[in-house]
C-alpha cells in the first residue's frame, strides 16, 4: 500500500506525477491558499506533507499522528519547531542548493540597482525629470573592485562571493557562526567578526537563516558602524533585521542605501515608511522565483518526501534533524 500524503499548494504536473507514482496524494484543490483549519482537518492519516512556509508546530503535529515527514518547498524553515518534531520522531526537510545561483543572481541584481540607483532613475526617466545639464546628481556608486561583505557564508553566500570576485573583482569579507576554510583558499575570501565586517564592507549582503541568535541581528547599534556609502541587502528573512532602525538609518543618510527582498511583515503594509524612500529597493520576496528553479525546487521537495517514506535519507534533510543532530537545548 502506498504511504499516504497530503499537498498543500499547487506544484507543476511533472512532480504530481512523481509523487503519484510512490505514492497515495491528496491534494489542496481551492482557488484561494488552504486556511490552518482546513490543513489541520487534511492531516489525520497522512504520513507525507509538502508545503512551503506553513508552520509545523506541536498544534499540527497533535492532529498528524501518523506524520513522518515534512517537506519544505523552501530552503528555509523556520516554519519548523525542530523540537516538537525531533521529540516525535518526525523528519523536515528543504531544499537546498537548487536555488543558490538563482537567489545569487538578485542578490546582485539589488546590489546594482541600489548602487548605480537604476529603479530610482527609471522613475526619474518616465516622470519627464531628465533634461539637459543633468550631472552629479545622477552619479551612483561603483560596484567593482569594492569590498563585498556577506554575513552567512552558507551555500547561497558561497554563489555571491563567487559573483563579487571573479565578475566584479570584488575583496570578499564574510561573517560566519565557522570559519570556511575551503571558501577561503576559492574564493580568497577574509573571515571578520561582525562588527569588523560592519565598518570595512562597501557593499553588506545578509544571507542568514532566521534564527533566535539571528533574529533582529542587525539593528540601530549595526547601523552605526556601517559607511555613510555602505549598500545593505537583506535576502535572509526580514525578522533578522530591526526595520525601524534601517528605516532611521535610510532617512537620516547613515548608509547610502538599501536593496530588500523580504520583510518583517509580509506582504508588506502599503503605508510602511519603507516604501517612501528613494534610495531602498523593495522586491516582493521573489529570490528564487524564476519557473526553472520553481519547477527544481519542487521536484526536490518531493524527492525528499518519497526518499523518507521509502526509508532513505532524504537529499536535503535538514541538519537539526538528522539522527546526530545534538539536542537542540544543549546550543542555548
Amino acid at each position: 500500500m502506498k504511504p499516504k500524503v497530503f499537498i498543500s499548494r499547487p506544484i507543476p504536473p511533472e512532480v504530481e506525477h512523481y509523487l503519484a507514482e510512490h505514492c497515495e496524494i491528496r491534494k489542496w484543490e481551492g482557488d484561494e491558499p488552504i486556511t490552518r483549519a482546513q490543513l489541520l482537518a487534511s492531516l489525520s492519516d497522512v504520513e507525507g506533507l509538502l508545503t512551503a512556509d506553513r508552520s509545523i508546530n506541536q498544534e499540527l503535529l497533535d492532529h498528524a499522528p501518523k506524520l513522518k515527514v515534512v517537506s519544505n518547498i523552501s530552503v528555509g524553515y523556520n516554519n519548523f519547531d525542530l523540537e516538537a518534531m525531533k521529540a516525535r520522531g518526525v523528519l523536515g526537510t528543504n531544499t537546498s542548493a537548487v536555488l543558490n545561483d538563482t537567489v545569487a543572481d538578485l542578490i546582485f541584481a539589488l546590489m546594482l540597482d541600489v548602487a548605480r540607483r537604476v529603479s530610482e532613475l527609471d522613475r526619474y526617466v518616465k516622470a519627464g525629470k531628465w533634461k539637459r545639464g543633468d550631472g552629479q546628481n545622477l552619479f551612483g556608486l561603483d560596484v567593482h573592485h569594492k569590498k563585498l561583505g556577506i554575513i552567512g557564508m552558507g551555500e547561497i553566500g558561497e554563489a555571491v562571493a563567487h559573483r563579487g570576485q571573479f565578475g566584479f573583482g570584488m575583496q570578499v569579507l564574510y561573517h560566519n557562526r565557522s570559519r570556511k576554510p575551503e571558501a577561503e583558499a576559492r574564493l580568497g575570501a577574509v573571515y571578520c567578526t561582525l562588527d569588523e565586517l560592519l565598518k570595512e564592507a562597501d557593499f553588506i549582503v545578509l544571507i542568514t537563516p532566521l534564527t533566535p541568535e539571528t533574529r533582529k541581528l542587525i539593528g540601530a547599534r549595526e547601523f552605526a558602524l556601517m559607511k555613510p556609502t555602505a549598500v545593505f541587502v537583506n535576502a535572509s528573512r526580514g525578522a533578522t533585521v530591526d526595520e525601524q532602525a534601517l528605516t532611521a538609518a535610510l532617512q537620516n543618510r547613515q548608509i547610502y542605501g538599501a536593496g530588500l527582498d523580504v520583510f518583517e511583515k509580509e506582504p508588506i503594509d502599503p503605508d510602511h515608511p519603507l516604501l517612501k524612500l528613494p534610495n531602498v529597493v523593495t522586491l516582493p520576496h521573489i529570490g528564487s522565483a524564476t519557473d526553472q528553479t520553481r519547477r527544481q525546487m519542487a521536484m526536490r521537495a518531493a524527492e525528499n518526501l518519497v526518499a523518507a517514506l521509502e526509508g532513505r535519507t532524504p537529499p536535503s534533510l535538514v541538519k537539526e534533524l538528522r539522527p546526530d543532530a545534538p539536542d537542540q537545548n544543549s546550543n542555548r
